[in-house]
């Protein structure tokens, strides 16, 4: 058993194409017709074929309120690896991205917290070896 895809609940799936590939350098790996959807995912460029990030449309009644209340209590919906916290952090925020947290060290990790523009808050984050 291996984690291929996971999700992330988005209000519009092609403007979280955009800022998932072109902001966020992601690449896409599927964009198909799924009935009133569509299923896309995005890969990272260094692992084209590691897990699958399905940007998910708010469909089923629970999606906006879970989401929602997250965004409101500030909880990142999940996380993304980095190198380097703050580069990412200057170089996302440079391209406009809101952060809601800025780069953070608590003991072996720093994080930061931005919004996607779909919905969610997404965490980056780094952890010493």
């Amino acid at each position: 058993m291996n984690i291929q895809w996971a999700s992330v609940f988005v209000d519009d799936q092609e403007r979280a194409l955009r800022f998932y590939t072109d902001i966020l350098g992601f690449r896409l790996k599927h964009d198909e017709p799924a009935g009133d959807a569509r299923w896309i995912t995005v890969v990272s460029p260094e692992h084209p074929d590691g897990v699958e990030l399905l940007l998910e449309p708010k469909g089923h009644p629970a999606a906006e309120p879970f989401t929602s209340a997250l965004v409101a209590d500030g909880i990142p919906f999940t996380q993304f690896a980095v190198d380097d916290v703050q580069a990412e952090y200057e170089r996302l925020a440079g391209l406009g991205v809101e952060f809601t947290q800025p780069p953070v060290t608590m003991g072996p990790i720093t994080v930061a917290v931005f919004d996607d523009t779909v919905g969610n808050l997404i965490q980056l984050i780094h952890q010493e070896s």
